[in-house]
């Protein structure tokens, strides 16, 4: 079921957004060559704790997922491009991290993601970041008040398919509000002028993600952890926004 908020719950949903940006910010600071993945994990553990807020992963088992995620992040390396379960691996030059981040703040959730470069960049791995995050930006542009959501997809798959990056539509953006994930599912490809129309009150998290050469995926024998089929590099950004009569509310902006 989809779910308009007020006015007065967007407010409420604001030190939520601000808490998920400010964190992932830090993890991206804190991210250089010999860092562990556990490490960001305990980082992103120690801020929610510090702030009274509830991670939104560690109990989480879709029906996709093998078990309870036990983790408070998803850390993607590499040819890992989603839901990727934080382990003992420490970054190393050149790698391309992707960091996944939800929490809930007196009971409302935010969800945003991120990809960085750790230490020496690859042109076509800063190319990746850079499409991905500017299919974000032409997705929220597109999340106006009498739109629909197609038109949202519509703006994510021009960006990619200009840059000449295939689009898998298995997992995409998501309602947002007291769960992480609801009602109305947005992929990141479709037609214009399709689909449920935007209202003001509506909060989605919209989340591009591309590989550099397939849209196949395959999930890693951790059972949450999924990667490109052909070992290609992948990169992923996400903002939880709320549709308003002024336009799309980046709740997450960083």
């Amino acid at each position: 079921m989809i779910e308009l908020k007020t006015p007065d719950e967007i407010e409420q949903m604001r030190p939520a957004g601000r808490f998920v940006a400010e964190t992932l910010t830090a993890l991206a600071d804190a991210a250089d060559v010999g860092v562990n993945l556990l490490e960001l994990d305990r980082l992103a553990h120690d801020r929610i704790r510090a702030a009274g807020a509830e991670s939104c992963y560690i109990d989480y088992h879709p029906s996709f997922g093998a078990m309870p995620f036990g983790k408070v992040l998803c850390t993607s390396v590499n040819d890992a491009v989603l839901h990727g379960l934080p382990h003992d691996y420490r970054l190393r030059d050149g790698d391309l991290l992707s960091v996944d981040f939800a929490a809930s703040v007196n009971g409302w959730v935010a969800d945003s993601a991120l990809s960085v470069i750790v230490g020496t960049p690859r042109d076509e791995d800063a190319r990746l970041i850079d499409v991905t995050m500017r299919a974000l930006d032409a997705g929220v542009a597109a999340a106006r008040t009498g739109s629909k959501i197609g038109d949202i997809s519509a703006a994510i798959a021009q960006v990619a398919r200009g840059a000449g990056y295939s689009i898998n539509t298995d997992f995409g953006g998501h309602g947002v509000g007291r769960t992480m994930h609801g009602d109305p599912h947005i992929p990141n490809d479709g037609r214009a002028g399709r689909g449920y129309p935007l209202r003001p009150g509506l909060v989605v998290a919209i989340e591009p993600w591309f590989l550099q050469s397939t849209d196949k995926i395959v999930t890693d024998a951790d059972g949450w952890t999924l990667r490109s089929a052909d070992g290609s590099r992948g990169a992923h950004m996400e903002h939880t926004i709320a549709i308003t009569e002024d336009g799309p509310l980046v709740l997450t902006a960083r």
